[in-house]
């Protein structure tokens, strides 16, 4: 009788744990739909079975493993610069540094950087552990881009490549709702007019700007999936479908198009780790 009673109390439990979710997900819906509010990832947890890891970097040392990365876009980029000189390691981070600069080698002006790797890859899971930068309209962002965005024919609807953005944590500058949260983004058919975007939201993350949270993706043969913290967050496979093209992987620290900020204004994107695995 007593293992009755506890196996009744137990679906209880269960029962109402699964109400109260639902009754969270219900109210988090209408946020987003009359507040623009940030979701809380609730999915399938992250599953890596079958998966060997192919690509690590912890940034320990002092200085980038150039066998694994290179600079990417530098020079003028919006608003400011991207420059080399504002990525470095320290004490077992990766750090790029966002600042005005008054000798910087492009002249005078607000710097950032990115990095890409020089490997590519065709599917996968792609994950970084990271603290992201806050104030002064930049941003950090871990993405995907391919040789195909290069015009509208070659990314022929995301199939010979796209641009997935795993996350970018630009809602520092946005209401009390979506301030600590993340948004994934999917981009097709090239930078021209052939641009076709597809903006999932934005996704609750706990205190990014302190303290270090993973974001993943798993690209597989049917869609992307995205993950916070090893919880799925969206899933999806845009416009035509997943692509089929190499792709490389992209830390980059975003500049915005105006700056509201000071000279003297600094902030950091610091990235513990990233790992890629793959399948064999």
């Amino acid at each position: 009788m007593a293992l009755l009673e506890k196996i009744f109390a137990t679906r209880q439990i269960r029962g109402l744990k699964s109400l109260l979710i639902a009754i969270l997900t219900i109210a988090e819906v209408l946020g987003l739909l009359l507040f623009d509010t940030a979701i809380t990832p609730r999915g399938q947890e992250l599953n890596l079975a079958g998966y060997e890891l192919v690509m690590e970097d912890n940034f320990d040392g002092s200085q980038l493993d150039l066998s694994k990365w290179e600079y990417r876009a530098n020079g003028p980029r919006r608003d400011g610069f991207n420059s080399p000189n504002q990525v470095f390691l320290n004490d077992g981070n990766l750090v790029i540094r966002a600042e005005y600069r008054a000798d910087g080698e492009y002249g005078p002006g607000w710097y950032a950087g990115m990095i890409r790797t020089i490997q590519e890859y065709t599917r996968g899971y792609f994950e970084i552990r990271c603290i992201v930068s806050k104030g002064g309209g930049f941003w950090s962002a871990y993405w995907l881009n391919a040789q195909g965005m290069s015009s509208a024919e070659a990314s022929n609807g995301g199939l010979g490549g796209a641009e997935i953005d795993i996350f970018e944590s630009n809602n520092y500058g946005g209401n009390i709702f979506t301030r600590n949260s993340v948004t994934h983004a999917v981009h097709v058919g090239g930078y021209g007019d052939g641009l076709r975007s597809e903006n999932e939201g934005s996704f609750k993350v706990p205190k990014p700007y302190t303290q270090y949270n993973t974001y993943g993706m798993e690209w597989n043969e049917d869609e992307y999936i995205f993950y916070i913290n090893g919880v799925e967050s969206l899933r999806t496979s845009w416009q035509k479908g997943v692509s089929e093209a190499p792709e490389y992987v992209i830390i980059s620290e975003e500049l915005p198009n105006e700056f509201t900020e000071q000279p003297g204004f600094s902030t950091d994107f610091i990235v513990d780790y990233v790992r890629i695995y793959q399948k064999p």
